[in-house]
């Protein structure tokens, strides 16, 4: 299976977990020369930068442990690159979305959204 369309399966399913969930999507794949965020949202009062990690099962580990602290370094930049473009008093947050799909594109999936799973600076 072709591995960029199974990430972009992946963070679809996640954008779709994100409209049910009440979230309005403002922001897919965004990129800076520091980086990219693969989803950001808001709600009410929450500006939320999303990493989606998409893994067939957590046999080598959780699919968040991927999300290093050199990647987190760069999303938190590029995300500072867009706050900077993009002003507001919101409250902002990093979650990770976990999307286990054993069988590939399917049906058969499970997502884990991890809220507040690591801090930016000067935010």
């Amino acid at each position: 299976m072709n591995t960029l369309l199974l990430g972009k399966w992946g963070e679809a399913k996640a954008a779709e977990y994100l409209r049910k969930k009440k979230y309005k999507l403002i922001g897919v794949n965004y990129r800076t020369r520091f980086g990219e965020i693969d989803l950001i949202a808001e709600n009410k009062n929450t500006v939320v930068f999303v990493e989606v990690k998409l893994r067939k099962n957590d046999a080598f580990g959780k699919a968040e442990q991927f999300v290093t602290r050199e990647k987190q370094r760069k999303i938190n930049l590029t995300a500072r690159v867009w706050l900077a473009k993009n002003r507001t008093e919101k409250i902002v947050r990093f979650d990770i979305i976990e999307v286990y799909a054993p069988d590939g594109i399917s049906d058969n999936y499970t997502i884990n959204h991890i809220e507040n799973a690591f801090y930016g600076s000067a935010f």
